[in-house]
């Protein structure tokens, strides 16, 4: 019996039919969502499938249109984020939203700091309190820190604690792991755990299969903004998981066309150094070739594409690109040449999300488009509707700002932006961070589609599935060194593994 068939008691939440709408977008149809106390519930679905709407419904960030909402069997219908919480409804973000002046201990015990008897703040006691919540969680984190400078996954740690210390009995965790690493998951994982042990709710949303088999009891999936099933994690597979988001069968997430022979060497770094960053960097990568660079979080890759591409610099070694070498540090060289960078942080680095999606799509392009000085919105409309159509993003209007749009269709957008000026070489990190099942393979064969039009693509990625389908040749860094050169045909979990985790010589 799974805690969602439990009979002991009302669901600690639940949503039945629930609707939402803004204005001609209706971003909930019918969504249910049933979760226990003393369970972890997945909440899955493609980008655009309306999980962060619900989830901004039980937050009370908006309120639903129509449908039911009950905490505990009674019914409730929040109208700020203050209600929902004084209700015990926990978010934990992503990325987390903390103060990053204050101490550690003053963000847990924000707005409702314990004073003494002569009504001033008792930071004893918060101090006291504090250390015992950690205690519990079995972390260690000094309380009177800054909370500025902490990691992504003690700053999510800090929230649980603040959780715990108002004794919210439903926890809901947006992607918490996608900017983790390996033994910070398995650390919130054995926290999850014993959240639930003690009888409350968690709600785990991520695109990652074996997470969620890992951690979770129950699955529900949703689509285009409707409830399609929830079934016990024991009883279902990925497969059926992923028939039931996309509504259709992916075939293959890696559509990679073998077979084919790589052009002229398009990039060539050599022997790239930024003192304790990475050391003694050479790669190369041909047209018509994707090339994966592999490693653990922290290897340096990321740091590395920066410096091809001229956001960082280095202090030795060269960047040739097509014959000529680039100045380090000048990012606009490196564009004027043809070479294009997405970088890991889409929101962040990628876009600008007030703006349009047409305004996005021809940033890089505008210059170019202007015909004596002058650019009209109808011409930048219809370059952008150009490869917003061959690149399938969805969007309710290129008018409409880029921040609206899904996941994976800001990443689209990132993409098209930098095939507009019809480059030689994508630097691409991460490419499906953060993106579902389905528009994850969407990615895959546009990449490998660009790679037979003989574009040069150096690939970074943390996901080795990704890595090990996508790549004609595989790079691996380890502590800001390249560990090995695989071919594609010796490229697998095993190889990669070793060289990511032992310094050894790179391949011939």
């Amino acid at each position: 019996m799974t805690p969602q068939d439990s009979p002991g008691g009302p669901p600690a939440l639940e949503l039945s039919g629930v609707s939402k709408s803004f204005g001609a977008v209706k971003a909930l149809v019918r969504a249910d969502l049933t979760v226990h106390p003393g369970s972890i519930h997945a909440l899955m679905g493609e980008n655009g499938a309306g999980k962060s709407t619900l989830v901004k419904i039980v937050a009370g960030v908006h309120r639903r249109d129509t449908g039911e909402f009950r905490l505990a069997g009674r019914p409730v219908d929040f109208s700020s984020t203050a209600e929902s919480k004084a209700a015990g409804i926990a978010v934990i973000y992503q990325e987390p939203t903390l103060f990053p002046d204050l101490s550690v201990t003053e963000n847990i015990f924000m707005g409702r700091q314990p004073t003494n008897r002569w009504r001033k703040l008792d930071r004893r006691a918060m101090h006291r309190q504090a250390t015992a919540l950690f205690e519990r969680l079995g972390v260690a984190i000094d309380p009177d820190r800054p909370t500025l400078g902490l990691s992504i996954a003690d700053q999510q740690l800090v929230e649980i604690a603040k959780a715990v210390s108002l004794d919210a009995r439903v926890l809901i965790m947006d992607e918490p792991t996608a900017a983790l690493s390996g033994t910070e998951v398995a650390r919130l994982f054995t926290i999850a755990r014993a959240l639930r042990d003690e009888g409350r709710a968690l709600v785990f949303i991520s695109h990652r299969f074996d997470e969620v088999f890992d951690l979770c009891d129950t699955i529900t999936v949703m689509r285009d903004g409707q409830y399609v099933s929830t079934a016990a994690t024991a009883d279902t597979t990925p497969a059926q998981i992923v028939r039931a988001m996309v509504g259709r069968e992916v075939a293959s997430l890696f559509p990679k066309t073998e077979g084919t022979t790589p052009g002229d060497v398009v990039l060539q770094v050599d022997g790239l150094t930024s003192p304790g960053v990475f050391e003694d960097v050479s790669i190369t990568v041909r047209a018509g070739e994707i090339v994966g660079l592999a490693g653990l979080v922290g290897a340096g890759r990321s740091e590395v594409a920066r410096a091809v591409f001229g956001v960082d610099t280095y202090r030795s070694g060269s960047v040739t690109f097509a014959g000529q070498r680039l100045r380090p540090g000048n990012p606009r060289a490196a564009i004027a040449a043809g070479i294009a960078f997405v970088p890991e942080d889409r929101r962040k680095q990628g876009l600008l999300l007030d703006m349009s999606v047409s305004r996005n799509i021809t940033l890089v392009l505008r210059r170019s488009l202007a015909k004596a000085g002058l650019l009209t919105s109808d011409l930048e409309y219809r370059s952008a509707a150009e490869w917003a159509r061959r690149l399938q993003v969805k969007a309710a209007d290129l008018d409409s700002e880029a921040g609206t749009m899904s996941g994976g269709n800001q990443q689209k957008v990132v993409i098209a932006k930098w095939m507009a000026m019809r480059p030689k070489l994508l630097v691409i990190d991460e490419p499906t961070r953060g993106i579902d099942v389905g528009t994850k393979a969407e990615v895959h064969r546009l990449l490998d589609e660009l790679a037979q039009q003989g574009l040069a693509i150096l690939m970074i990625s943390s996901e080795l599935p990704e890595v090990l389908g996508m790549s004609d040749r595989v790079y691996v860094m380890r502590e800001g060194s390249v560990t090995a050169e695989l071919a594609r045909a010796d490229a697998t979990s095993e190889s990669v593994m070793t060289a990511a985790t032992r310094s050894t010589e790179v391949a011939a």
